[in-house]
């Protein structure tokens, strides 16, 4: 008697997926259109799992590279909040094992607010270590973004423990560190732990950003993270700014 369809979905869904083409094959004779469905749906699910893997060697190929010559403590670093009206700049250094698969690591932007906590959890889980720095919204009015990003990205490396033999950053080369270091050009999306640490960072920072939403009601902080929404400065328009508005960001809206 051939089993009820709903016992061979169970079947797939506790099928470790490296392990999906052996089940598969064992109901690839299964006529029945349910079976057929099931067995089509777990095939593209490999198929997918294999592509994911093959996109994961492509941007692990700079840490390849680093440990082939002999680096062993690769950090990724990247800053989310360059550009936003309000808030810190927040930045995060990860340093992932050798072999460390994870799936889903990409351009933070590229990905779901649900995607990019799951994966912050296992990013997190899995690190040898991670770190964050911050520059508030006064450093950033004080010394420019940029300097102020700067100086986050070297609070966060500062913090790793242990330090880093090489430090991967995202389209920049971060000034007064000792560390080896290379910029990569879109490295958020061609570097694994670049984008891990987009990934940390982001949810960091949108995790503060909820936090002021609640201490500073009316800008909407909850919902566009302190960036330049019509919403969000037609509320300093009629609000003013809050402590944690960018003077050097806001000028163009309200007087100072």
């Amino acid at each position: 008697m051939s089993m009820k369809i709903n016992e061979i979905k169970e079947i797939f869904e506790k099928t470790p997926v490296d392990d999906i083409p052996k089940t598969a094959a064992a109901f690839k004779d299964d006529e029945r259109s349910g079976v057929v469905k099931l067995v089509e749906r777990y095939e593209k699910k490999y198929a997918a799992h294999l592509a994911e893997l093959e996109r994961l060697a492509e941007i692990s190929a700079f840490e390849k590279e680093l440990r082939e010559k002999g680096f062993r403590l690769i950090a990724g670093i990247d800053e989310v909040g360059r550009g936003p009206l309000a808030g810190p700049v927040m930045t995060a250094a990860v340093i992932l094992p050798e072999n460390c698969v994870i799936e889903g690591i990409n351009d933070s932007k590229k990905l779901s607010p649900a995607k990019r906590e799951a994966l912050s959890a296992v990013i997190k889980e899995k690190a040898v270590s991670f770190a964050f720095g911050s520059a508030s919204p006064e450093e950033i009015d004080e010394i420019n973004i940029l300097q102020a990003t700067y100086r986050a990205m070297r609070k966060a490396i500062a913090a790793l423990d242990p330090e880093p033999d090489f430090v991967l950053a995202d389209a920049v080369t971060i000034p007064d560190i000792a560390v080896s270091q290379r910029g990569i050009i879109h490295g958020d999306a061609k570097s694994v732990s670049i984008g891990a640490a987009s990934i940390i960072a982001k949810v960091e920072r949108d995790a503060m950003m909820d936090i002021y939403g609640e201490l500073y009601p009316g800008y909407g902080f909850e919902k566009n993270k302190g960036y330049g929404s019509a919403e969000h400065i037609e509320a300093i328009k009629r609000l003013g700014p809050c402590p944690i508005h960018r003077k050097s960001f806001i000028k163009n809206f309200v007087e100072i």
